[in-house]
């Protein structure tokens, strides 16, 4: 049985799950509907691009290491993001067939830039890591404040407009998601976030997929973030290892069930 102390750290860690995953169930089956599975990765690391800029333009930062301009950590690398969501946008138009791998080419050199840029930080290794498995159970109420409202206007938009979904404002928003939710959980745990309860539901329709891939996200978060604790295990690798597994048992367990 959990202390009370440990129910107090994974409070807002799985608050932090759930907000990411208020949006990114819906955004991960627009995802697989436009045949795009790597955008997430792709904006995702040029959005932590975006944060090694801020970290090693030692220029922003006083004696102390504190910024000079607060919130640069969310506003850099959401630029980038939009920046990256905007050129895909671009290639979208112009190179439909061959998108998939150009995205996994801006992936790639987004990711060999964030390293050359870290390549003489001694600290490089620990930020990278950082970025790319998040650290989501050090995770404070305090620092839920951005995401929520960042959250509450993506899905007031959603449910005012879902047409926006089908539109080139899909890429805009899905940047703005993103770049908060990469700073929260991280790299992986974004991509697991949208792919792995989209891929569960992805023979379903309406709102049985949506109430089975929440269901999805929570099991998986829950699960995954007790079990971190409870073993002294990294918790983002540990939450994507139930993900995956919450996903596998969905999906073989509802299959048939609302089925396009």
């Amino acid at each position: 049985m959990m202390d009370l102390t440990l129910l107090t750290i994974l409070a807002p860690a799985l608050a932090a799950g759930l907000l990411v995953l208020s949006t990114h169930v819906v955004l991960g089956r627009q995802v697989l509907k436009r045949g795009i599975i790597f955008i997430d990765l792709a904006i995702a690391q040029i959005a932590a691009l975006g944060a090694v800029l801020v970290h090693t333009r030692h220029w922003l930062h006083d004696a102390d290491g504190h910024q000079h301009l607060l919130g640069l950590d969310y506003l850099v690398p959401a630029l980038f993001a939009l920046g990256g969501a905007a050129l895909i946008a671009l290639l979208e138009r112009r190179f439909k067939a061959e998108l998939e791998a150009l995205i996994g080419c801006l992936y790639v050199l987004s990711a060999v830039a964030a390293m050359l840029l870290l390549a003489g930080d001694p600290h490089g290794g620990e930020l990278l890591k950082q970025l790319l498995s998040g650290q989501i159970l050090w995770t404070d109420w305090p620092s839920l404040v951005g995401p929520v409202l960042i959250t509450v206007l993506c899905l007031g938009l959603l449910l005012w407009r879902p047409d926006v979904l089908e539109g080139p404002l899909f890429y805009v928003l899905f940047a703005l998601v993103i770049t908060f939710s990469v700073q929260l959980v991280g790299v992986y745990l974004v991509f697991s976030s949208l792919i792995l309860p989209a891929l569960a539901v992805n023979r379903m329709s309406g709102k049985s997929a949506l109430f089975w891939g929440y269901g999805v996200g929570v099991l998986g978060y829950a699960s995954g973030l007790w079990l971190s604790a409870g073993l002294d295990l990294p918790s983002g690798a540990t939450i994507v290892c139930t993900l995956s597994l919450a996903a596998v048992l969905v999906r073989v367990s509802v299959r048939g069930q609302g089925s396009r």
